[in-house]
């Protein structure tokens, strides 16, 4: 099987457009971008594709292959071979922050730019370092969600995406994680979860925006500063959003922070 139909690639805009690849996070898949994507489809070349598992990807899944957030790198590199995409920004959700940290530092000819969206590099808190979970939390997390997937995402998705004022983003989480095989969901959520990428991100060489919701209870003020602080050429801009989700509840403001990222790189 081809990649593009494995990871169900989408690409949009002109051929001669600078590529902009929006990656989605846990429990997602790339109709999450639904609001931002278009907006840039003049000017772009915009990409999109869901991960092994998510959406209408059609991938074997691998549980050793996918036992870390390595091998969701792997593919987006090997959807860049295939595609011969070059001069990538890659705009990653969530745990796409750090998927992507990990293919631009296996294939930095390809992807030259990073824009990371709610990025946290470890959730666990260590000495020292504010993640926003205890180990222990974690662990109940996981527990939980082993046992009883659907019941897990009613009660979470609400509290992952916020805005309790707007209660059909938390439905439409909530649909989007019960539309996933709740095996490999759990694996995902443990290759997120139990990650740790402080390490990568000072070797990062590319012009990265992090973007950091104001109030988010999956990665507070602290991780996302900490992100910033760690990659050496990278700019932090706070949104004026709550909840873990801005592309969906405010893409406004992701198009907003994105639009002087990409006009500063040039080219």
């Amino acid at each position: 099987m081809d990649v593009e139909r494995a990871h169900n690639v989408r690409v949009s805009g002109p051929d001669g457009g600078r590529v902009l690849m929006l990656s989605h996070g846990f429990g997602c898949d790339q109709n999450m971008w639904r609001f931002v994507a278009p907006h840039f489809e003049a000017d772009h070349r915009v990409v999109l594709f869901d991960h092994v598992g998510a959406g209408h990807a059609e991938a074997l899944y691998d549980p050793d292959r996918y036992a870390t957030l390595d091998g969701y790198a792997d593919d987006v590199v090997r959807i860049c071979e295939e595609l011969d995409l070059r001069d990538v920004v890659f705009v990653g959700h969530s745990v796409s922050s750090m998927i992507g940290v990990l293919a631009h530092l296996r294939a930095p000819d390809r992807i030259t730019a990073l824009a990371l969206v709610s990025p946290s590099p470890r959730y666990v808190n260590d000495e020292g370092y504010t993640g926003g979970f205890e180990r222990e939390d974690i662990d109940e997390m996981l527990t939980a969600l082993s046992s009883n997937y659907l019941g897990w995402s009613s009660a979470m998705a609400p509290v992952i995406v916020g805005n309790a004022e707007r209660p059909e983003l938390g439905d439409e989480l909530t649909q989007s994680f019960c539309r996933a095989d709740p095996d490999i969901a759990e694996r995902f959520a443990r290759a997120t979860f139990l990650s740790d990428n402080r390490a990568d991100l000072p070797r990062v060489t590319a012009p990265t925006l992090v973007m950091q919701c104001r109030d988010d209870l999956i990665a507070p003020m602290e991780v996302g500063q900490h992100v910033a602080d760690a990659i050496p050429d990278s700019v932090l801009v706070v949104l004026d959003a709550t909840g873990h989700c801005p592309n969906l509840s405010a893409p406004d403001e992701v198009i907003g922070a994105l639009e002087p990222f990409l006009a500063g790189l040039g080219g």
